[in-house]
């Protein structure tokens, strides 16, 4: 099973490869940018921590995101002395790009497939990989 999904995976970043490398980001940049935008304005000590990574590692991978305006600095309302970051319109925009390309790839990679009882059972298995997912943030919760 492991096998099937990493090889899956490796042909959709294959085919995901040239627009990725049009955006001009590392991978790091990338996992952040993607990051900011899904949990919204975030602190950089907490965002360092989701990143796994040092809090100055962090804060010059925002500088160049804040240097390229995908992300931006801003004073947290309820705490001036904080600074959250939050992911800029562009970013956005560029994110929004990248997922319509994503959807538009999931639909040329089912048209290949040859009976509407495989999509049906792909969808079932997407599906289900969802509900998975979900409890397993509800677990992770404090």
């Amino acid at each position: 099973m492991l096998d099937a999904y990493d090889a899956f995976t490796h042909q959709i970043a294959a085919l995901h490869a040239p627009e990725v490398a049009e955006l001009h980001l590392t991978l790091a940049q990338l996992k952040t940018l993607y990051l900011v935008a899904a949990v919204g304005p975030v602190p950089m000590g907490a965002l360092a921590r989701q990143l796994g990574t040092a809090l100055s590692t962090t804060s010059g991978g925002v500088d160049r995101l804040v240097q390229l305006e995908l992300l931006e600095r801003v004073e947290d309302p309820e705490d001036r002395r904080q600074v959250l970051v939050r992911a800029t319109p562009s970013a956005i925009g560029r994110l929004e790009e990248m997922r319509e390309l994503s959807h538009g790839r999931m639909r040329e990679l089912l048209m290949h497939l040859p009976t509407l009882t495989d999509v049906e059972a792909v969808e079932r298995a997407i599906r289900l990989l969802g509900d998975a997912s979900r409890a397993m943030a509800e677990e992770a919760r404090p």
